[in-house]
C-alpha cells in the first residue's frame, strides 16, 4: 500500500504546487468549518441569557460565505490538476505504446492497450487528484473535531467513539477487497474492448460468415465478467455506505439521548449540546471522506498497476529524429540519408551477410546472404514460410537479426538509429493499410509538408490518376475507416504512392501486384522498372510476370538461399525453381500458406506451382 501511494504521489510531479495550494485552501475551509459550531453555541447561550450580539451572527454568516469561496477555488485547482495529470499520463502511455517493439505488439491485444489508455487512466486521475487532498483535510477535520468534542464533553465523545469503531470495523473489512475486485473488473473491460475491436475491424468477414451471434456471445462473456465484478464492487459499496450512515445516525441518537439528559439535569448547556452534535457530524463526515478516499485510492492502485504494466514492456529507444538523419532535397520532400557520404558507386544499397533469425525457438532464417545493388529490381521468391517477409521486417528493423549483419550503404543498421535506417528504406506491406482520413492524408503520411507537385508525381507513378479524377473531391476525398471506401487494388496503389513520396534509397514491396488486375499490373510493372532505374527495389513476388521482370531473383526455401540469378538462368540451373515456376494442373498456387510467426503451424513443403493472380502470399 505504501509503495502504491508513492507511485500515485510520483504522478503529481510538476503539479505539486497547485495541489499544495488547493490542499492549503481546503485546510483553511476545514478550519473555518470547525469554528462554526463554537459560534453557534455562543449564539444559543446568549439567546438563553436574553440577547444575541449582532457581530456573532455576522461572523457566522461571514464564515459560511468564506468557506464556500475557499472550497470553490480549492476544488477548481484540484480539478485542473487532475486533468493535467490525466493528460500527462495518457501522453506518456500513448508515446510508449506507439514505440513498443513489434515483437511485443504481435503478442498483445490492441483493444486491451486502448482500454488501459482510456478507462484505467481515468480511474487513476480520480485517485491522484482528490484522494491525497481528501486524506490530509479529512485527517485535520477529524483531529480538530475530536479535540473540541473532548473539550466540550469527554463522556459523550467516548460514546460516539464506540459507535464509530463498530461501523469502522465493518468498513475496513470491505476496503481490503476493493482493489482486487477493481482490477478484475478493469481487466474484463479491457478484454471486452479487445474483442469488440477484433470484431469491428473484420466486420465484413464476421457477417459473411454469419458469425454475429458468436462474436456477440464472445464479447458478452467479458461484459458479464465485468458485470459480476461490478456487482461485487456494488456489494462492497453497499456495505460501506450503510455502515457510515449507521455511524452518523448512531452518533446523533447517542448525543441527543445522553446529551438531552445532561441538559435536563443541568450538567450541560443547550448551546454546548448543539455544538457537540455538530462536531459529531463533522467527525463522521471526514471519516466518511477518509473511507471514500481509501476506496478511490484502492481502485486507482488497481488501475495504475495495469498502466504501469504497459510501461514495463520493452520499446524501441532510437526512433526519434536526429539533426543528421534527414536532409532537405526539395520543398516539402525529404531525401533519406542512410549511410556515409562518398560511398563507392558499386557498393550494394542493401546487403545481408550470414543472417540468422528465429521467432522464439522457431528458426526462420538460416545463414541468408545476398546483395541488392543501388539500382535494379531484385525479387525474393519461395514457398510460404521460407522467410521472405521476415527479411523485409529485418530490413525495416521491426526485428533484429540473431546473428550476422544487415548493411545499408555498407553500414550495419544496428550502428545507426532506427529513424535513420527507416529513412533509407520504405515498405509497402502486403495488407496495404490505409488510414482514416483523406487520400491526400494517406499519400503524404511520411512527408506531411509535401508540395502538391511531388504528390501529383507519385499519384501518376502509382497509377492513381484515374481514381483521383473520378473522386468527388479528388485527393481530398475521405477514404473511410481502414480505407473501406477504396477497392483492394486502389489501396495497393495508395500504399505504393505513399512509399514513393519520401524518395527512399531502397523500396521494399511485399507482393505489390497481388490485388491488381492484368492492365494495372502491367502499368505497375512499368512503374517499378522506372523506379528500379533510380534506386534499389526489393520485391517479394509470387506472380510469374512480376518475377520475370526482375533483374535478379533470389530463391528462398526453409530460411536458406537455394539459388540466385535471372529467370532464364534459374530455369536452366535450378530444379527447385523450375518446380516453383511450373503451373499446377489442379491449383493456382502452393498447397499450403504456412507462417513463421509465433503460434502458427509450420509450413509444409511446396509441392507445386506459383500462386495465381487471386492468391495472396503468406507472411513468410
Amino acid at each position: 500500500m505504501r509503495r502504491g501511494l508513492g507511485e500515485l504521489w510520483t504522478l503529481l510531479r510538476g503539479h505539486r504546487r497547485p495541489v499544495a495550494i488547493a490542499t492549503g485552501l481546503t485546510i483553511v475551509g476545514t478550519g473555518i468549518g470547525v469554528l462554526q459550531p463554537l459560534l453557534v453555541m455562543r449564539v444559543i447561550d446568549d439567546a438563553q441569557a436574553g440577547g444575541i450580539p449582532l457581530w456573532i451572527v455576522g461572523a457566522l454568516l461571514g464564515l459560511f460565505v468564506g468557506q464556500a469561496l475557499v472550497d470553490t477555488v480549492g476544488h477548481y485547482l484540484l480539478e485542473r490538476s487532475g486533468q493535467s495529470v490525466l493528460l500527462g499520463l495518457r501522453q506518456r502511455l500513448i508515446g510508449h505504446v506507439l514505440r513498443l517493439r513489434i515483437a511485443v505488439l504481435d503478442t498483445r491485444r490492441m483493444g486491451d492497450l486502448i482500454s488501459r489508455a482510456n478507462t484505467d487512466t481515468t480511474v487513476v486521475r480520480e485517485a491522484v487528484a482528490y484522494s491525497f487532498t481528501a486524506l490530509v483535510t479529512s485527517l485535520i477535520g477529524v483531529v480538530g473535531a475530536i479535540a473540541l468534542m473532548i473539550w466540550l464533553n469527554p463522556l459523550l465523545f467516548l460514546l460516539v467513539l464506540a459507535v464509530v469503531l463498530v461501523a469502522g470495523t465493518v468498513v475496513l473489512g470491505a476496503l481490503s477487497r476493493i482493489r482486487s475486485v477493481s482490477e478484475r473488473g478493469q481487466a474484463s473491460v479491457g478484454a471486452m474492448t479487445a474483442d469488440l475491436e477484433r470484431a469491428l475491424t473484420a466486420i465484413r468477414t464476421v457477417r459473411a460468415n454469419r458469425a454475429e451471434a458468436r462474436e456477440a456471445e464472445r464479447i458478452g462473456t467479458h461484459a458479464k465478467s465485468a458485470y459480476r465484478a461490478g456487482l461485487r464492487m456494488a456489494t462492497l459499496d453497499s456495505i460501506i455506505a450503510p455502515a457510515m450512515q449507521l455511524a452518523v445516525q448512531g452518533s446523533v441518537l447517542v448525543v441527543l439521548l445522553v446529551g438531552g439528559v445532561l441538559v435536563a439535569q443541568g450538567q450541560a448547556t443547550l448551546g454546548s449540546l448543539v455544538a457537540f452534535l455538530l462536531y459529531a457530524t463533522y467527525l463522521v463526515m471526514p471519516l466518511g471522506q477518509l473511507v471514500e478516499s481509501a476506496a478511490t485510492i484502492q481502485r486507482g492502485l488497481g488501475a495504475l498497476g495495469r498502466v504501469n504494466a504497459v510501461f514495463t514492456l520493452p520499446r524501441e529507444t532510437d526512433t526519434l529524429p536526429r539533426e543528421t538523419d534527414d536532409v532537405q532535397d526539395a520543398p516539402g520532400r525529404v531525401r533519406a540519408v542512410s549511410g556515409r557520404e562518398g560511398a563507392p558507386p558499386d557498393e550494394p544499397a542493401l546487403e545481408l551477410r550470414d543472417v540468422w533469425f528465429a521467432y522464439g525457438t522457431q528458426p526462420v532464417l538460416r545463414g541468408v546472404s545476398f546483395q541488392v545493388p543501388r539500382s535494379g529490381q531484385v525479387a525474393l521468391v519461395g514457398p510460404s514460410g521460407a522467410g521472405k517477409s521476415t527479411i523485409l521486417e529485418l530490413v525495416e528493423r521491426f526485428y533484429e537479426p540473431d546473428g550476422g549483419q544487415l548493411l545499408v550503404d555498407g553500414q550495419d543498421v544496428r550502428s545507426i538509429s532506427r529513424h535513420r535506417a527507416r529513412g533509407a528504406v520504405n515498405l509497402v506491406e502486403q495488407g496495404t493499410p490505409v488510414l482514416h482520413g483523406t487520400l491526400w492524408d494517406n499519400i503524404v503520411y511520411a512527408v506531411p509538408d509535401a508540395v502538391e507537385a511531388d504528390v501529383e508525381e507519385v499519384v501518376t507513378a502509382a497509377g492513381l490518376r484515374d481514381l483521383v479524377d473520378r473522386l468527388p473531391d479528388g485527393l481530398y476525398t475521405p477514404v473511410g475507416d481502414h480505407g473501406v471506401l477504396l477497392s483492394g487494388g486502389e489501396r495497393q496503389r495508395v500504399a505504393i504512392a505513399r512509399a514513393l513520396l519520401p524518395c527512399p534509397a531502397v523500396l521494399l514491396l511485399d507482393e505489390p501486384t497481388s490485388q491488381l488486375d492484368a492492365v494495372n499490373e502491367r502499368a505497375l510493372t512499368r512503374v517499378m522498372r522506372r523506379i528500379a532505374a533510380e534506386r534499389a527495389l526489393l520485391v517479394i513476388a509470387h506472380r510469374i510476370s512480376t518475377i520475370r521482370a526482375a533483374d535478379h531473383i533470389i530463391v528462398l526455401d526453409a530460411g536458406q538461399v537455394r539459388a540466385q540469378g535471372t529467370h532464364d538462368e534459374l530455369m536452366a540451373t535450378s530444379a527447385f525453381y523450375r518446380r516453383l515456376a511450373a503451373p499446377s494442373p489442379t491449383a493456382p498456387g502452393p498447397t499450403v500458406a504456412g507462417s513463421a510467426r509465433p503460434g502458427s503451424a509450420p509450413s509444409s513443403p511446396v509441392t507445386s506451382g506459383w500462386p495465381g493472380p487471386a492468391t495472396a502470399s503468406g507472411p513468410g
